[in-house]
């Protein structure tokens, strides 16, 4: 039979899920969410929400979280779930430092990448080999990986010059580049603070200014991704295992082999992440600095419902949030308030319409009580913009869970001929 035939148990299911926004209506969506924060920028005086530089660090907050998400994106689309991101981040983290300060940062991250494959190899063994619970294996991994890279620094950075017992000696930067002409000119725009023109000369700026090469192979990825997954024979494969393991193996595919392959793709995307975040982000490994973006990673791809897509977009939302912590958070933060009051009252008039009155009265509710806080306060508390990322993260879910769909093998156990 054809590799054609896999793509059955894959095909799209009528039902509520099953429509797509179409791409003049996501343009439309876009353009509104454009114009919306133009005017919030303008009432508030808060420039710096679109500035180019809020933007740039916003890109390189995204990056690792939009890395673990793709991690999860390959294991979850062969039916295993992933939840040991955070831990194999952190392995990336520690095995991209050690190698980095010593053999130079590209060393460093292709070690990173070993690192976040070791501990995906371990957590293959564990699902598919042996069938433990993936929920079970990926929490022991996180608590195994943060462990053991806290008993490894130790022994390698303690006594290395400027290093200690949690953190690592300086690594040398890979080095960033500009889009000649074209960054400092949108730079200049962005500054003249016009309406909707400089928040896309912001927004299009941040995304070619102070440029990592590791962040355009990281962009890069997602295409290839979807390119890989969607339009390839292996891809196809692939994702027929995490659809229907039983059917793909009676049509000759190895759904063991290709679910290992999955999860230790899945790991070294993690681990990548992690050592995005010791070599670029911060240019030495510190204890904790995944601060749980393998779940962030985790809560993206979810948000993108599991298409690439998705969850860049999911990612650079979260790593906007994230960003907000470095550059003018109590300030950026009070002005969203606003936005993210205008926001929910569309949400009531969508809610209304679609005849879900209780739903509707709740937003409404929550949507008065984000105004009433944004006129009565100047700035937000500093702990509210360091738990905004997860807030957001949190809502977002809530919000996206009425249109989910994962695949339909995702998570569940499997064994080799339990179809015959």
């Amino acid at each position: 039979m054809s590799t054609a035939t896999i793509a059955k148990p894959a095909a799209k299911q009528p039902g509520k899920g099953g429509r797509r926004m179409s791409l003049p209506v996501l343009l439309l969506v876009i353009s509104g969410v454009l114009i919306l924060v133009s005017a919030v920028r303008l009432i508030t005086g808060a420039d710096g929400i679109t500035s180019t530089g809020q933007m740039s660090t916003a890109l390189r907050a995204a990056v690792p979280i939009g890395l673990a998400g793709l991690g999860g994106l390959w294991a979850e689309r062969a039916g295993v779930v992933n939840i040991g991101l955070e831990g194999m981040m952190i392995l990336g983290t520690w095995f991209g430092a050690w190698a980095g300060y010593q053999w130079g940062p590209w060393t460093g991250v292709l070690v990173g990448i070993l690192g976040g494959a070791l501990g995906a190899v371990l957590h293959a063994i564990a699902t598919v080999t042996f069938n433990v619970n993936h929920i079970v294996s990926g929490v022991a991994l996180n608590i195994l990986a943060l462990g053991t890279t806290r008993y490894l620094s130790k022994f390698t950075f303690e006594d290395a010059p400027q290093g200690s017992s949690k953190q690592s000696p300086p690594i040398d930067s890979l080095g960033t580049f500009d889009v000649p002409g074209l960054s400092s000119w949108l730079e200049t725009l962005n500054q003249k603070h016009w309406f909707l023109i400089s928040d896309i000369a912001g927004l299009v700026g941040g995304l070619i200014t102070d440029l990592s090469p590791l962040t355009v192979v990281a962009v890069a990825l997602i295409p290839t991704t979807w390119y890989v997954l969607w339009r390839t024979s292996f891809g196809l494969r692939l994702r027929s295992c995490g659809e229907n393991p039983v059917a793909a193996e009676s049509l000759g595919v190895n759904v063991y082999k290709y679910k290992y392959i999955a999860v230790i793709i899945s790991g070294g995307f993690a681990g990548l992440g992690g050592a995005f975040l010791s070599i670029v982000a911060s240019n030495v490994y510190l204890d904790g600095q995944t601060a749980g973006r393998g779940y962030i990673g985790l809560a993206a791809m979810i948000f993108g419902n599991w298409m690439p897509g998705g969850l860049a977009l999911g990612a650079g939302l979260f790593g906007y949030t994230d960003s907000l912590n470095l550059r003018g958070g109590t300030t950026n933060v009070h002005a969203l308030l606003l936005l993210l009051a205008i926001l929910l009252v569309f949400g009531v008039a969508y809610l209304v319409w679609k005849k879900k009155y209780v739903p509707a009265v709740i937003t409404a509710a929550i949507s008065a009580l984000m105004f009433i806080w944004y006129v009565n306060t100047d700035e937000v508390p500093n702990q509210v913009v360091s738990a905004s990322p997860y807030v957001i993260t949190l809502l977002v879910l809530a919000l996206s869970a009425q249109r989910l769909r994962m695949p339909k093998a995702d998570g569940l156990p499997y064994r080799k001929g339990q179809g015959k």
